[in-house]
């Protein structure tokens, strides 16, 4: 056999499918990985790259956790999760946003992430559109095309903190139109839709029979207003799903726990897809969450009142670099400053080229904003302490200033 063929052979061997193809590798993983190369290098880098809280799990959410293991619940559970899970996710939705779920209307995933997944997989046919406001979260476009959907972008105002509107939703809408994402407190702009605003895209929806996807992981990091879920809009629930997560309500991150709320045949759905994918999230964790939903809730806003001190002071900081503009974010726990007057300085051609320098010259991690849909930006994660903030913000000046 010739070297030619042996070639031939293995590049056959290694075809990947369309599927897989059609997505990238998320930017925020990418830019962990580099942090901790360099880390493991020993070089000091600040970390405002990573979306999760700097705050511990709470203690009695621990607890549970030893608690479970000691117990031995360490078998298999019900796909969907245990039934005082779904009970517990579905009582804490009930009180805190007046919705109406039953134990079948919720189903339990490892993770917010394969929530929205399953969701989209079950919703999404191939050449179905989904409109999806600009900027997003990084993995939703991704996990569209993984489906087969077209995403049709709807872009936002940066003058106008990023917000989307009702009226913006409606010019989108076609024919084709199946879901609509919203995702308030949004990630990576921290802009907070206003619930008139998204009271009228459901009403919309449901007159239309469109899908909306309500991404609520940060709900509970709203610094605009009353918390608000699409959730209480009882008589429009066939048309929608909520997502949540108690990765940032709970500091959970590494724990995987994620939900959705839905109609009970597309919950049925997911559980289907589900026990052929990951099956239940780890029965340990499972305790862990129902102590987190059913104990105290001080921490959740313990938590929010610092995001919210920690907010002033990266804008602030952010905003006395020269040549940097930065909106306040409303919501979740991060910036996403405009850095345009810096492209074209110093050989920087796009944001990637300024991330990149961060991390490599300044060692501060951030991550660039066409992981977002958006060219101009890098977003910064203040979720640590303000003397971490100000270590960075220093970096950051100095490194602007050189160019």
């Amino acid at each position: 056999m010739t070297t030619a063929s042996i070639t031939t052979e293995k590049t056959e061997a290694l075809r990947l499918t369309e599927r897989i193809n059609r997505i990238e590798p998320s930017a925020t993983m990418a830019v962990v990985a580099e942090a901790d190369k360099l880390r493991s290098q020993g070089i000091d880098v600040v970390d405002f790259g990573a979306g999760e809280p700097h705050f511990a799990t709470p203690q009695h959410i621990k607890d549970a956790a030893i608690a479970a293991i000691q117990g031995n619940f360490t078998k298999y559970t019900a796909v969907a999760g245990t039934a005082e899970l779904r009970d517990a996710i579905a009582h804490r939705h009930n009180v805190d946003f007046d919705s109406d779920y039953r134990r079948e209307e919720v189903i339990a995933s490892t993770g917010g992430k394969h929530a929205l997944f399953n969701a989209i997989q079950v919703l999404v046919d191939h050449g179905d559109e989904v409109i999806l406001p600009v900027p997003y979260w990084v993995s939703f476009k991704d996990i569209v095309r993984y489906a087969g959907g077209n995403c049709v972008l709807l872009e936002s105002d940066e003058s106008q903190g990023f917000r989307v509107t009702a009226e913006m939703v409606a010019q989108l809408i076609t024919p084709r139109t199946k879901v609509i994402i919203l995702n308030s407190p949004s990630n990576p702009s921290g802009a907070v839709m206003s619930a008139e605003d998204m009271t009228e895209v459901i009403r919309l929806a449901h007159q239309r029979g469109i899908w909306v996807l309500s991404d609520e992981c940060y709900v509970y990091l709203n610094y605009a207003g009353k918390n608000f879920s699409v959730g209480a809009l009882r008589e429009y629930k066939e048309r929608f799903v909520v997502l949540g997560s108690l990765s940032k309500t709970y500091a959970m991150t590494g724990w995987r726990l994620g939900y959705a709320m839905a109609p009970s045949a597309v919950v049925s759905a997911m559980a289907k897809l589900q026990s052929q994918s990951t099956s239940n999230p780890t029965s340990i964790v499972q305790k862990a969450a129902v102590a987190a939903l059913k104990g105290p809730q001080e921490c959740v806003e313990h938590m929010r009142r610092e995001y919210i001190e920690l907010r002033n002071h990266v804008v602030a900081g952010l905003r006395a670099i020269p040549g940097v503009r930065c909106t306040l974010p409303e919501g979740a726990f991060y910036a996403y400053p405009n850095i345009s007057s810096f492209l074209g300085r110093g050989g920087l051609k796009s944001a990637s080229d300024v991330a990149g320098r961060l991390l490599r010259e300044a060692h501060v991690a951030t991550v660039p904003g066409e992981g977002f849909g958006t060219s101009e930006h890098i977003r910064v994660s203040y979720a640590t302490s303000k003397a971490e903030l100000d270590r960075g913000l220093e970096r950051m000046r100095k490194f602007f200033a050189a160019l």
